[in-house]
């Protein structure tokens, strides 16, 4: 099945990046998130500020979802919906934050660019085109689009919560010791917005649009599944 196959690429992708981004944080190599020489810095702090960032949370979030769904693409119930968008929308923040915020502020090279054009390119948008292609469709309610917000309010929760202790912050659009407490907030929340428009895009594009997905036993394509207020599906 394709979508098999797209989604297998997907995660081979992360996971090329995940070991390039591993091993240069233990060879002092450069940090293909902010472009910063580990050399100052401990190897657990390196580690426990790489699993901090955003990019790197979406892209396991993603790469969790894709290798569920190369185990089984028709997979169905409230749970794993809020997750599929939950990592639909978080690889989409990732995508957009770094291309319109952060890559004007980086001069990466090597193997440090390769694992970011992995991470911040190829993941994102490779996610997005798999949903818009292959779905499937009549997947995210109302309840699935609050729950795609877990993963970055909680996120947002703990960078704040961290840095009023650490003083790190991973971006510099949320720096409170550059730019103050009340200006990190408000980019915070512009964020949140954009994320927002981005998920009710989403759900108009779910509830609309037919997908691609084929039954991997018969070929055919499959139906799309009404259901009733309370999310069960109707015969």
């Amino acid at each position: 099945m394709a979508s098999r196959w797209w989604h297998s690429a997907i995660a081979a992708v992360i996971l090329a990046a995940l070991v390039i981004q591993l091993v240069l944080v233990f060879s002092g190599g450069a940090d293909a998130n902010s472009g910063e020489s580990g050399t100052a810095v401990s190897i657990p702090v390196r580690l426990w500020r790489l699993f901090s960032f955003f990019t790197i949370e979406s892209n396991i979030a993603v790469l969790v979802v894709c290798l569920l769904i190369v185990a089984h693409p028709m997979r169905r119930g409230i749970w794993w919906e809020i997750a599929r968008l939950n990592a639909l929308l978080a690889i989409t923040i990732t995508g957009i934050v770094y291309a319109v915020i952060l890559a004007p502020q980086l001069q990466l090279s090597g193997w440090a660019l390769a694992a970011s054009i992995g991470f911040h390119y190829i993941s994102p948008w490779a996610t997005v085109a798999g949903w818009l292609i292959f779905g499937p469709r009549r997947r995210f309610r109302w309840s699935t689009v609050a729950g795609a917000f877990v993963l970055p309010i909680a996120w947002l929760v703990y960078i704040f919560t961290q840095g009023a202790f650490t003083d790190w912050y991973p971006y510099p659009f949320l720096d409170v010791t550059k730019i103050g407490l009340g200006t990190a907030l408000l980019n915070a929340a512009l964020v949140l917005a954009v994320a927002a428009v981005l998920a009710l895009i989403y759900r108009l594009i779910d509830s609309k649009t037919p997908s691609a997905l084929h039954d991997a036993q018969t070929g055919a394509a499959v139906p799309s599944v009404p259901s009733d207020r309370s999310g069960t599906p109707s015969v």
